[in-house]
């Protein structure tokens, strides 16, 4: 349903009162051809492209608590495909692509804002690092641009550029395309898309168990009874683990809390992504004007959506050392998102030991940013059984064979963003 400036402004007035729901809230049927567990944004855009891209309507999303409630809910929004290593390249840059175009797909705001990331470096060795993955994103065909200090100290004049800083800057790659969207409008995007093409979104229905029959997939115990369903895939993120092992399935991932935080809202004083490896730490400004900002995994396991003081601490501390004039700024809240760390950094999109079993998790850091591309994989493995060539690399087994892809600090023991 569209609405005039005069019809917002009307309801407004009422109290947003008897507004038609953006998506329908069913309850399960008895059976499905496919059943996608988890209603944040990898969940419900796998459903929607199966509907949209294979003809698979008779899908469920089975959400334990409600859409986008989970990491979809819980992080900064950053989007971006600067990466080194050739399979991450095309996956993410295949992301970015989608998330340029998704506001139209979806007939839906996202808000992306394509701000640029900009990766700072303070020693010649960071030169020479972001040499070589600014070389390796432009021959991937991926924008990638280096900036020097007088370059960047003109841009962001807030950021202490001075040579007496605790970090000297001594510039920065630049990836021009990157940015940030709108965390809750890709998860209502998503849900209400996929519902117009019959997908059935059903909330509050928590998953138990997986039913396996003769080594395949035949349904799932719910909170809501038993479902049927021939193919399974899992979207939980750091539940990831946890979801597996229904199915008697160990996979190598570990779960961590990555804590965020807001300040207060200002008016517009930084209008790019600003990120550091050697201070851990990366900040942007929101559209309500909020300074979002982050840092490293709280390291110790967990499943807990809720940090520590030292984390804030370490977080506040690095803002300072870049950006001395938020000091008199008040922090707003903080929350914890769940990681699902892999032991190379890079993910699992992929089938799993099991027939009519799939997967798209260990996202380490990057959960948000591959949503739209983890959906569209995830859809065509479960569709066709068989990966598409830019998920064929993240399989279950590289880890057995020896087949790394490891960005050499995307894992759960080093710093990337």
């Amino acid at each position: 349903m569209r609405y005039s400036a005069f019809s917002l402004a009307r309801e407004a007035l009422r109290g947003h009162r008897d507004w038609p729901r953006a998506w329908r809230s069913p309850p399960p049927k008895k059976a499905y051809d496919a059943v996608v567990i988890g209603g944040g944004g990898h969940g419900l855009a796998t459903a929607y492209y199966l509907a949209k891209e294979h003809g698979v309507s008779n899908v469920a999303v089975l959400e334990k608590g409600w859409i986008g409630g989970g990491n979809t809910g819980r992080n900064t929004t950053i989007v971006r495909s600067n990466y080194h290593l050739d399979a991450n390249a095309h996956f993410y840059e295949f992301s970015l692509k989608l998330w340029e175009k998704l506001s139209q797909a979806l007939n839906f705001n996202v808000m992306y804002s394509a701000r640029g990331v900009l990766n700072l470096v303070h020693s010649p060795a960071d030169i020479d690092a972001a040499m070589r993955r600014g070389n390796a994103m432009r021959l991937n065909g991926i924008d990638a641009k280096f900036m020097s200090r007088e370059e960047i100290a003109a841009w962001i004049p807030n950021l202490d550029c001075s040579p007496h800083a605790r970090f000297p800057v001594l510039g920065g790659l630049l990836q021009p395309r990157g940015g940030t969207v709108r965390h809750d409008a890709v998860a209502w995007g998503y849900a209400r898309a996929a519902d117009a093409l019959g997908v059935d979104i059903v909330e509050r229905c928590e998953v138990q168990g997986i039913r396996v029959e003769g080594g395949a997939i035949a349904g799932v115990e719910t909170s809501q009874g038993f479902i049927a369903t021939p193919k399974l895939g899992i979207a939980v993120a750091g539940h990831s683990s946890h979801v597996a092992a229904m199915a008697g399935i160990t996979l190598p991932i570990e779960s961590h809390v990555l804590q965020a935080m807001v300040s207060e809202p200002v008016k517009p004083i930084l209008d790019t992504v600003v990120t550091s490896g050697a201070v851990h730490f990366y900040v942007s400004q929101s559209d309500k004007g909020e300074l979002v900002m982050g840092g490293d995994l709280d390291f110790y396991n967990s499943y807990a959506q809720r940090g520590n003081l030292p984390v804030i601490e370490h977080v506040v501390a690095a803002c300072l050392a870049l950006f001395p004039s938020f000091g008199r700024l008040k922090l707003m809240r903080t929350w914890g998102g769940i990681m699902d760390m892999t032991m190379d950094g890079s993910p699992i999109i992929a089938k799993l030991p099991v027939k009519g079993l799939y997967m798209t998790g260990g996202w380490c850091y990057g959960g948000f940013k591959a949503t739209p591309a983890s959906g569209f994989l995830h859809a065509h493995t479960i569709a066709h059984d068989a990966p598409h060539p830019l998920n064929a690399p993240f399989t279950l087994e590289r880890f057995a064979e020896g087949r790394m892809i490891d960005e050499k600090g995307a894992g759960p023991y080093a710093w990337a963003h």
